[in-house]
């Protein structure tokens, strides 16, 4: 393994004004990763520091994530010194795309995929010497590691380390499992570092205790071209590698199957993902046991202490650990919209991938669009914020699958036993003439309540109800046009609850419409659903959001903190809703329904054509 030998030529590089700190934070929000100036770095190597990186070889055992040693030393250390973790591992010049703008010539153009401050070690400012560990997962390339001073506003580089690698950077990993567009269907989307050219991708998988059958499996990636900014386009580009996707059709209702990725070599060679098990979707109507977890807003943390995105570590990871802990009574996840915060950093959903790889191995995990993943201005998006950093939905609409007719139109409808879910996409016009305006109708008029008495509603922004403060102070207390084009239909076709994230909190109503209460009852619903209960459930791991100082008198519940909402449907008549905290996994607000389905069927406000005078 040899150190790099760094060009102090002119870069052509490709950096607008956005990489910046401040312009960085306008396009990519808290984005730990914008608030290194990249473009500013200058090399000034001092033979006297040093940095090492151990083992140099990863993952010989098959292991797809490793704690690594870093050793380092600087003759001048200061508290601003930092480390960044570089993949690949070559990251001078000779890698910046042969374009110049504004007489930029930077001599690193890409940003490092996590970093640390150099006295995360203790001593480290006194004496000059540190040792700190990074979790790495294997990301279809080597790495390595720079020893910066100058803070990260404007870096110096001063020491590079030795290269590491994993055993087979290409190797298959991070199964995502989905629910396809029927429900006796099931779809499994991976990563790997091999084209179709090299290798043909494919599933093994059978019921327990049968023998393995093979299913091909389609490959997508896209290029720098395909996303739509900066720092996507820039700072932040790095090659997705391949992903694939495989169908696994006429699945046997609640059945338990085995599955493992793999791909097979030119020269006949198969190289095998782990092994997993999933249960197959129960038959829609089917009564039996279901049970369903819907959080937002969650985004990608680092266990090793890198990258501190505001004060996301915590609450991300504590979401995902309690949801781990709790696997073998959940049955399907919807994770609704702000899913890595990757903001154009495109390194990060690799990182988030191997985050939540207990969870999307073994349940299928559902997707909502949200802002980080869809806006960007003059790109068709509902709202033309920059809040994707240039991705415009690239990332989500390929990495993972969902049962859309157009992945570009992030709407679809899944049913699972006794649910139907309609999830919107509040990043393209759902407002009443829209094609998802019509989407929407067609969701929910089309279940067959006797059979699902259970009709969900996802969106990602709130289109109902949340008293939160940015919320509270435009007055609307929920997206502007929201309640107005949609209350109608969730009451005309009896909607029982809808639930939204983008606010960082939990809030839940009373059965609402119009703005007011059509229950008085809190804990316990029974006989006819005068309205539809709307909860935001945006508390998945992102800093937390504020309330406005007065409780509206359609809100029951609100809690600032992280936490998840599970549904557990007994069977037709009886459904119990839980909120629990991420923390602990105790439940803080709950309540039961119990009804019938002339309950469902029995006109409220309407909700019922007017009737005939004919006998």
């Amino acid at each position: 393994m040899k150190r790099h030998t760094f060009s102090l030529l002119p870069l052509l590089g490709l950096f607008l004004a956005v990489v910046l700190t401040g312009g960085a934070a306008a396009h990519g929000g808290d984005q730990p990763l914008a608030n290194i100036a990249i473009h500013r770095a200058r090399i000034a190597l001092d033979v006297k520091a040093y940095i090492k990186a151990s083992p140099y070889v990863l993952g010989q055992k098959g292991e797809d994530t490793e704690w690594v040693t870093i050793e380092y030393f600087s003759p001048n250390s200061t508290i601003n010194d930092w480390i960044g973790v570089f993949s690949p591992a070559n990251f001078n010049s000779s890698t910046c795309p042969a374009v110049n703008i504004e007489g930029q010539n930077p001599d690193i153009c890409t940003a490092p995929i996590k970093y640390q401050f150099a006295n995360y070690s203790s001593g480290y400012v006194s004496t000059g010497k540190g040792s700190i560990k990074f979790q790495l997962i294997n990301q279809r390339s080597d790495f390595s590691f720079a020893l910066f001073t100058g803070g990260l506003s404007k870096p110096s580089l001063i020491a590079v380390s030795n290269t590491i690698a994993f055993k087979n950077p290409k190797a298959p990993v991070y199964p995502r499992l989905a629910q396809g567009k029927e429900w006796n269907e099931m779809t499994v989307t991976w990563t790997s570092g091999y084209d179709i050219s090299e290798a043909y991708p494919f599933v093994e998988w059978g019921m327990l205790w049968t023998p393995p059958t093979r299913t091909p499996a389609g490959t997508l990636t896209f290029n720098r071209g395909s996303m739509c900014g900066e720092p996507a386009r820039t700072v932040g580009w790095r090659d997705p590698g391949f992903i694939h996707t495989s169908f696994l059709k006429d699945l046997w209702p609640n059945k338990e199957y085995y599955y493992k990725v793999g791909h097979q070599l030119k020269n006949g060679t198969i190289v095998y993902g782990k092994g997993y098990t999933f249960k197959a979707s129960p038959f829609p109507g089917q009564n039996s046991l279901q049970r369903v977890i819907i959080f937002g807003d969650m985004g990608k943390a680092e266990r090793d202490g890198s990258n501190e995105y505001s004060n996301y570590q915590p609450g991300s990871l504590n979401t995902t650990d309690t949801l781990v802990k709790d696997l073998n009574n959940i049955d399907i996840i919807f994770h609704i919209g702000d899913i890595v915060y990757a903001n154009g950093y495109i390194s990060q959903w690799d990182q988030f991938t191997a985050q939540v790889e207990a969870l999307t191995a073994k349940v299928p995990y559902m997707l909502a669009s949200g802002n980080h993943e869809r806006d960007w201005p003059n790109t068709g998006s509902f709202y033309a914020g920059f809040d994707s950093g240039g991705e415009c939905g690239v990332l989500a609409e390929t990495m993972y699958y969902v049962p859309t007719e157009n992945r570009a139109n992030y709407w679809y409808q899944t049913d699972y036993g006794m649910f139907r879910f309609c999830i919107a996409d509040t990043e393209n016009d759902w407002r009443e003439g829209t094609e998802q305006y019509k989407f929407i109708e067609k969701c929910l008029s089309t279940v067959d309540r006797k059979q699902q008495p259970w009709l969900i509603f996802i969106a990602h922004r709130v289109l109902g109800y949340s008293s939160g403060e940015f919320y509270a102070k435009e007055g609307s207390y929920a997206e502007p046009m929201g309640r107005d084009s949609l209350q109608n239909l969730w009451q005309k076709y009896r909607v029982d609850m809808a639930f939204y994230g983008h606010v960082h909190n939990y809030e839940r109503t009373c059965p609402v419409y119009e703005n007011q209460c059509v229950s008085t009852e809190k804990s316990h619903y029974s006989g006819t659903m005068n309205g539809t209960i709307h909860v935001v459930a945006g508390g998945g791991g992102s800093h937390t959001s504020a309330f406005s100082n007065s409780t509206p008198v359609w809100s029951i519940y609100r809690d600032v903190d992280y936490g998840f909402v599970k549904l557990t449907a007994f069977n037709h008549s009886s459904l119990l809703f839980e909120y629990k905290k991420s923390s602990d996994g105790n439940v803080y607000d709950s309540f039961t329904i119990d009804r019938d389905y002339r309950d469902v069927l029995a006109c409220v406000v309407d909700s019922c054509p007017p009737n005939t005078l004919a006998h």
